[in-house]
């Protein structure tokens, strides 16, 4: 392969396709009652009194029963009352961390986990549950270290590995991520979204020979493949060459409609050719594929702001931080109706959210003095223009990355591995 046919597909790629779309599995733990931990808090109390002579070990066994099969109101009723009778047992923290991550109640999940980590440091699943509940909120940087240590442990643990080397991507961290990935090639050398993350961490790493294979590779298994027309169209969209996506992204749209953020990608062609009619549908579509995609809503927000239609947008903008909370384009999209209505508050109100997701975001600072000066706080606002000014002077890369408002949103790099 040509290293300019590698510099087309990787560097014009600024982020994978993930198209078959992963599951991490969520570790159910069968930790022995004998096992400990902590008092609960955070989720609702544990019953006050448990009638006498309840097992312990048989409430954990229904508990495990109801989880297998997913009756998740008795698994939290039977490991609360094991934790009633005896808090020490780990297991039991553990699977009501499982069940809340199952509810996508992150917090509550969390605060399980890290009981029967402090109870069974030893467990490996704990500490990938725990990655996987930061995983799941798009807080990569924090996942790292749980899946660290079980990589560490358990050097041969795929997920582990595939995740850990996800997180560094997403962090930038190109030669730790080649590092991570590389040794999975055995198990994944099938897969286009694994070889496409590879030859991309390996090409910034400068490891070109390993960029070579990894991309070779991928245009073997592609062939003419709805996936491949998938990651060349995300290249001709970063390319800026908005016909030859729809071309591409097309083709794969026909080989497999249901193809997840094929219609999404679609979206993003249309809306830069601006039609926003077909730029709409598409998002849609891609919605009714898979709901739970915060970057859909946030598009729609995007398409429906610039038409004006700020009650759709304020819609779609509030559903995509319902599913994203940490989606700051979202934030910042709200900012900019409620700054046009008029509704300063509410604009400062979506500022200092999005202030605490980045903030060293120019965008942010910028607009949130422009805010403050309104309200007639004018200290402040000059003091957050001029932050402002310092971070655009500070770093050109940053600041034209920031400004750009060409560069293509991927959700596809946010799927778990399979």
């Amino acid at each position: 392969m040509t290293r300019l046919w590698a510099s087309f597909l990787l560097w014009a790629l600024v982020a994978p396709v993930l198209a078959n779309k992963a599951r991490g599995e969520i570790a159910q733990l069968s930790v022995p009652a004998a096992q400990g931990s902590l008092a609960v808090s955070q989720a609702s109390e544990p019953p006050k009194t448990v009638p006498a002579g309840s097992d312990p070990q048989a409430l954990f066994m229904c508990g495990e029963n109801a989880l297998r099969i997913g009756n998740l109101d008795e698994a939290e009723r039977c490991f609360r009352q094991v934790v009633a009778i005896n808090d020490k047992v780990a297991g039991a923290y553990a699977n009501l961390g499982v069940i809340y991550m199952r509810r996508k109640q992150w917090t509550q999940a969390l605060a399980m986990l890290r009981k029967a980590e402090r109870l069974a440091p030893k467990v490996a699943g704990i500490r990938l549950n725990i990655g996987l509940v930061y995983y799941r909120q798009n807080i990569f940087n924090s996942a790292i270290a749980p899946f660290e240590s079980v990589v560490h442990d358990q050097p041969d643990s795929g997920q582990a590995r595939y995740l850990l080397g996800l997180c560094y991507f997403f962090n930038e961290r190109w030669a730790d991520a080649s590092k991570a990935l590389e040794p999975l090639w055995g198990q994944q050398s099938s897969q286009l979204n694994y070889l496409y993350v590879l030859g991309i961490a390996a090409g910034k790493a400068g490891q070109h020979e390993l960029e070579d294979r990894a991309l070779s590779k991928l245009v073997e298994v592609g062939e003419d493949s709805p996936e491949f027309h998938l990651f060349m169209g995300k290249a001709y969209l970063n390319r800026q060459e908005y016909d030859k996506a729809v071309t591409e992204l097309e083709a794969a749209a026909q080989g497999d409609p249901k193809l997840p953020f094929v219609h999404f990608n679609l979206g993003l062609a249309y809306k830069h050719k601006r039609d926003y009619g077909r730029a709409q549908a598409e998002f849609l579509q891609d919605a009714a594929v898979d709901s739970d995609v915060a970057f859909d809503y946030d598009e729609l927000g995007s398409v429906y702001a610039i038409q004006q239609q700020e009650a759709e947008a304020e819609q779609n903008y509030r559903r995509a931080l319902r599913i994203d909370p940490h989606l700051l384009s979202s934030r910042l999209g709200l900012a900019k109706i409620y700054q046009g209505q008029e509704k300063y508050e509410e604009a400062l109100a979506e500022l200092d959210a999005a202030s605490k997701i980045d903030p060293n975001s120019y965008n942010v600072h910028f607009l949130r003095g422009q805010v403050l000066l309104r309200l007639g706080r004018k200290p402040e606002g000059q003091a957050e223009l001029d932050n402002a000014t310092r971070i655009l002077n500070s770093s050109r890369a940053k600041r034209q990355q920031e400004l750009d408002t060409e560069s293509v949103p991927s959700p596809e790099l946010r799927q778990e591995p399979q």
